[in-house]
Protein backbone atom coordinates (compact mmCIF):
# COMPACT_ATOMS: atom_id res chain seq x y z
CA UNK A 1 0.00 0.00 0.00
CA UNK A 2 1.24 3.49 -1.11
CA UNK A 3 1.88 6.09 2.10
CA UNK A 4 2.18 9.70 0.77
CA UNK A 5 3.85 12.13 3.82
CA UNK A 6 2.60 15.88 4.21
CA UNK A 7 4.39 18.50 5.45
CA UNK A 8 3.66 22.56 6.04
CA UNK A 9 5.80 24.01 3.78
CA UNK A 10 9.18 23.05 0.97
CA UNK A 11 12.04 23.29 3.36
CA UNK A 12 10.51 20.68 5.49
CA UNK A 13 9.28 18.91 2.40
CA UNK A 14 13.03 18.42 1.12
CA UNK A 15 14.37 17.44 4.09
CA UNK A 16 11.82 14.86 4.35
CA UNK A 17 12.32 13.56 0.99
CA UNK A 18 16.17 12.96 1.66
CA UNK A 19 15.21 11.34 5.03
CA UNK A 20 13.07 8.91 3.31
CA UNK A 21 15.50 8.52 0.40
CA UNK A 22 18.52 7.31 2.89
CA UNK A 23 15.76 4.86 4.01
CA UNK A 24 15.62 3.11 1.03
CA UNK A 25 11.64 4.37 0.70
CA UNK A 26 10.13 5.13 -2.56
CA UNK A 27 7.28 7.49 -1.08
CA UNK A 28 6.11 10.75 -2.02
CA UNK A 29 5.84 14.07 -0.11
CA UNK A 30 3.42 16.91 -0.27
CA UNK A 31 3.83 20.02 0.98
CA UNK A 32 1.26 22.46 1.92
CA UNK A 33 2.72 25.99 1.33
CA UNK A 34 0.02 28.48 2.93
CA UNK A 35 1.22 29.75 6.61
CA UNK A 36 -1.60 29.32 8.08
CA UNK A 37 -0.94 31.34 11.14
CA UNK A 38 -1.63 34.46 9.56
CA UNK A 39 -4.49 35.94 8.07
CA UNK A 40 -8.16 35.41 8.01
CA UNK A 41 -9.32 31.81 6.87
CA UNK A 42 -12.88 31.79 6.37
CA UNK A 43 -13.70 30.37 3.41
CA UNK A 44 -9.99 28.99 2.62
CA UNK A 45 -11.37 25.62 1.42
CA UNK A 46 -14.36 27.23 -0.60
CA UNK A 47 -12.39 29.31 -2.75
CA UNK A 48 -8.78 30.05 -2.53
CA UNK A 49 -9.21 33.93 -3.70
CA UNK A 50 -9.08 35.41 -0.30
CA UNK A 51 -5.93 34.03 0.78
CA UNK A 52 -4.37 35.12 -2.54
CA UNK A 53 -5.43 38.55 -1.54
CA UNK A 54 -4.06 37.87 1.52
CA UNK A 55 -0.42 36.71 -0.21
CA UNK A 56 -0.62 39.45 -2.62
CA UNK A 57 -0.85 42.29 0.23
CA UNK A 58 2.27 40.44 1.99
CA UNK A 59 4.69 39.56 -0.60
CA UNK A 60 3.43 42.61 -3.39
CA UNK A 61 7.12 42.49 -4.19
CA UNK A 62 6.50 39.13 -6.02
CA UNK A 63 4.68 39.19 -8.99
CA UNK A 64 3.28 35.26 -8.91
CA UNK A 65 -0.04 34.32 -9.86
CA UNK A 66 -1.79 33.77 -6.15
CA UNK A 67 -4.91 32.82 -7.18
CA UNK A 68 -3.07 29.77 -9.51
CA UNK A 69 -0.64 29.21 -6.78
CA UNK A 70 -3.29 28.64 -3.92
CA UNK A 71 -5.77 26.73 -6.73
CA UNK A 72 -2.74 24.25 -6.93
CA UNK A 73 -2.73 23.89 -3.06
CA UNK A 74 -6.74 22.84 -2.94
CA UNK A 75 -6.40 20.12 -5.96
CA UNK A 76 -3.52 18.59 -4.18
CA UNK A 77 -5.84 18.10 -0.95
CA UNK A 78 -8.67 17.27 -3.06
CA UNK A 79 -6.01 14.46 -4.82
CA UNK A 80 -5.28 13.39 -0.99
CA UNK A 81 -8.99 12.92 0.09
CA UNK A 82 -9.36 10.72 -3.17
CA UNK A 83 -6.47 8.93 -2.92
CA UNK A 84 -6.66 5.00 -1.51
CA UNK A 85 -3.37 5.12 0.46
CA UNK A 86 -1.93 5.80 3.45
CA UNK A 87 -1.17 9.58 4.76
CA UNK A 88 1.69 10.78 7.50
CA UNK A 89 1.00 14.04 8.29
CA UNK A 90 4.11 15.48 9.82
CA UNK A 91 4.00 18.26 12.61
CA UNK A 92 6.26 20.39 15.09
CA UNK A 93 4.81 22.47 18.25
CA UNK A 94 4.11 25.30 15.77
CA UNK A 95 1.03 27.65 15.14
CA UNK A 96 1.36 26.53 11.48
CA UNK A 97 2.51 23.23 11.86
CA UNK A 98 -0.60 22.37 13.86
CA UNK A 99 -3.14 24.32 11.77
CA UNK A 100 -2.17 21.87 8.62
CA UNK A 101 -2.41 18.89 10.98
CA UNK A 102 -6.11 19.95 11.34
CA UNK A 103 -6.32 20.90 7.74
CA UNK A 104 -5.73 17.58 6.67
CA UNK A 105 -7.94 15.80 9.51
CA UNK A 106 -10.34 17.90 7.63
CA UNK A 107 -9.63 16.37 4.35
CA UNK A 108 -9.52 12.80 5.28
CA UNK A 109 -12.35 13.22 7.86
CA UNK A 110 -14.44 10.52 5.82
CA UNK A 111 -11.50 8.34 5.54
CA UNK A 112 -10.04 8.82 8.76
CA UNK A 113 -8.63 4.85 8.67
CA UNK A 114 -5.55 6.56 6.47
CA UNK A 115 -4.41 8.90 8.97
CA UNK A 116 -1.47 8.77 10.39
CA UNK A 117 1.53 11.12 12.34
CA UNK A 118 4.65 11.90 12.93
CA UNK A 119 5.45 14.49 15.99
CA UNK A 120 8.06 16.17 16.97
CA UNK A 121 8.93 18.79 19.53
CA UNK A 122 11.50 20.56 21.28
CA UNK A 123 12.84 17.46 23.37
CA UNK A 124 13.58 15.39 19.68
CA UNK A 125 16.17 18.30 19.22
CA UNK A 126 19.54 17.44 20.20
CA UNK A 127 21.73 19.10 23.15
CA UNK A 128 24.67 21.20 21.93
CA UNK A 129 27.09 23.14 23.99
CA UNK A 130 26.51 26.80 24.91
CA UNK A 131 28.68 29.66 24.78
CA UNK A 132 28.84 29.53 28.28
CA UNK A 133 30.23 25.65 28.41
CA UNK A 134 26.32 24.58 29.24
CA UNK A 135 24.40 21.91 27.45
CA UNK A 136 21.06 22.71 25.97
CA UNK A 137 18.32 21.87 23.62
CA UNK A 138 19.23 23.18 20.07
CA UNK A 139 16.40 25.27 18.81
CA UNK A 140 14.34 28.15 19.75
CA UNK A 141 14.05 29.96 23.49
CA UNK A 142 9.79 29.49 23.51
CA UNK A 143 9.91 25.82 22.82
CA UNK A 144 8.78 26.40 19.13
CA UNK A 145 9.29 23.48 16.65
CA UNK A 146 8.57 23.46 13.17
CA UNK A 147 9.81 20.33 10.88
CA UNK A 148 11.58 22.44 8.82
CA UNK A 149 13.80 22.83 11.91
CA UNK A 150 15.29 18.71 12.16
CA UNK A 151 18.07 17.57 9.88
CA UNK A 152 17.74 14.62 7.67
CA UNK A 153 18.84 12.16 10.22
CA UNK A 154 16.65 13.75 12.60
CA UNK A 155 13.75 13.14 10.51
CA UNK A 156 14.95 9.53 9.63
CA UNK A 157 15.31 8.75 13.51
CA UNK A 158 11.53 9.50 13.52
CA UNK A 159 10.23 7.55 10.45
CA UNK A 160 9.15 4.42 12.55
CA UNK A 161 7.76 6.60 14.73
CA UNK A 162 4.76 7.60 11.99
CA UNK A 163 1.60 5.79 14.10
CA UNK A 164 -2.36 6.24 12.93
CA UNK A 165 -4.69 8.84 14.16
CA UNK A 166 -8.09 7.34 16.31
CA UNK A 167 -11.50 8.23 14.64
CA UNK A 168 -12.32 10.09 17.94
CA UNK A 169 -9.56 12.91 18.01
CA UNK A 170 -9.62 12.87 14.01
CA UNK A 171 -13.15 14.08 14.37
CA UNK A 172 -11.91 16.66 16.61
CA UNK A 173 -8.87 17.76 14.67
CA UNK A 174 -11.24 18.39 11.95
CA UNK A 175 -13.99 20.13 14.55
CA UNK A 176 -11.22 22.78 15.81
CA UNK A 177 -10.28 23.60 11.93
CA UNK A 178 -13.85 24.35 11.25
CA UNK A 179 -13.87 26.82 14.44
CA UNK A 180 -10.91 28.39 13.45
CA UNK A 181 -11.65 29.27 10.13
CA UNK A 182 -15.28 30.60 11.26
CA UNK A 183 -13.34 33.29 14.03
CA UNK A 184 -11.11 34.13 11.26
CA UNK A 185 -8.68 36.70 12.91
CA UNK A 186 -5.75 37.99 11.83
CA UNK A 187 -3.34 35.55 13.58
CA UNK A 188 -3.58 32.47 15.54
CA UNK A 189 -1.28 31.44 18.13
CA UNK A 190 -0.49 27.91 19.65
CA UNK A 191 -0.55 28.09 23.67
CA UNK A 192 -1.17 25.35 25.82
CA UNK A 193 -2.44 22.80 23.18
CA UNK A 194 -4.56 25.85 22.34
CA UNK A 195 -4.94 28.20 19.48
CA UNK A 196 -5.46 31.59 20.47
CA UNK A 197 -7.06 34.41 18.29
CA UNK A 198 -4.75 37.46 18.00
CA UNK A 199 -4.13 40.79 15.69
CA UNK A 200 -0.51 42.10 14.17
CA UNK A 201 -0.35 44.57 17.20
CA UNK A 202 2.64 42.53 19.10
CA UNK A 203 4.21 42.21 16.27
CA UNK A 204 4.01 45.70 15.62
CA UNK A 205 4.89 46.81 18.85
CA UNK A 206 7.97 44.42 19.28
CA UNK A 207 9.23 46.24 15.47
CA UNK A 208 8.92 49.45 16.89
CA UNK A 209 10.76 48.81 20.17
CA UNK A 210 13.24 46.80 18.42
CA UNK A 211 13.91 49.61 16.08
CA UNK A 212 16.32 52.81 16.97
CA UNK A 213 17.02 56.51 16.92
CA UNK A 214 20.06 55.42 14.24
CA UNK A 215 19.78 53.96 10.99
CA UNK A 216 20.01 49.73 10.92
CA UNK A 217 19.64 47.06 8.33
CA UNK A 218 15.73 45.91 7.80
CA UNK A 219 17.35 42.53 7.20
CA UNK A 220 18.80 42.59 11.10
CA UNK A 221 15.75 43.71 12.01
CA UNK A 222 13.30 41.23 10.57
CA UNK A 223 15.59 38.50 11.87
CA UNK A 224 15.18 39.61 15.86
CA UNK A 225 11.64 39.86 15.20
CA UNK A 226 11.50 36.73 13.68
CA UNK A 227 13.52 35.20 16.89
CA UNK A 228 10.78 36.49 19.31
CA UNK A 229 7.92 35.01 20.83
CA UNK A 230 4.41 35.86 19.44
CA UNK A 231 2.57 32.43 19.82
CA UNK A 232 3.14 31.81 16.34
CA UNK A 233 6.59 31.83 14.09
CA UNK A 234 7.16 34.72 12.29
CA UNK A 235 8.53 34.45 8.88
CA UNK A 236 10.92 37.22 6.70
CA UNK A 237 7.66 37.74 4.45
CA UNK A 238 5.49 38.70 7.69
CA UNK A 239 8.32 40.82 9.18
CA UNK A 240 9.23 42.80 6.54
CA UNK A 241 5.13 43.48 5.52
CA UNK A 242 4.83 44.54 8.89
CA UNK A 243 7.76 46.92 8.70
CA UNK A 244 6.42 48.04 4.91
CA UNK A 245 3.14 48.79 6.93
CA UNK A 246 4.48 50.84 10.03
CA UNK A 247 6.78 53.15 6.83
CA UNK A 248 3.23 53.67 5.47
CA UNK A 249 1.64 54.53 8.91
CA UNK A 250 4.96 57.04 10.01
CA UNK A 251 5.79 55.21 12.40
CA UNK A 252 9.17 54.00 10.69
CA UNK A 253 11.46 55.64 8.23
CA UNK A 254 13.35 54.27 5.75
CA UNK A 255 16.23 54.94 3.61
CA UNK A 256 16.11 52.83 0.14
CA UNK A 257 13.22 51.40 -1.91
CA UNK A 258 9.80 50.56 -0.09
CA UNK A 259 9.24 47.62 -2.75
CA UNK A 260 12.79 46.32 -2.06
CA UNK A 261 12.32 46.80 2.07
CA UNK A 262 14.99 43.89 2.42
CA UNK A 263 17.77 46.15 1.18
CA UNK A 264 17.11 49.33 3.02
CA UNK A 265 17.82 50.75 6.05
CA UNK A 266 15.28 51.83 8.96
CA UNK A 267 14.67 53.70 11.76
CA UNK A 268 11.84 54.81 14.96
CA UNK A 269 9.91 58.07 13.57
CA UNK A 270 11.35 60.75 14.95
CA UNK A 271 8.54 63.69 15.46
Amino acid sequence: MSTIHVTNGDHAAEILREALQLAARDERVIPLKDDLAVGQLRGIDDNPETRALFWQQVLSEHKFDFVSKLKEQDALLRELAQDSGQVVIWHGQSASDQLTLRRVAYTLRNTPQRLNEAKLSHEDLPSVTAADGTQQRRGRDDGATAVGMFTTAELGAKLPTAAPISVLRISRLALEWQEVKQINSDTRRWRDNTFISGTYADVDETILQIASDGWQEARQLAGQVMGASFGFLVSDAIAFWRCRELVAAGKLQIRGDLAKIAEARLRRAVH
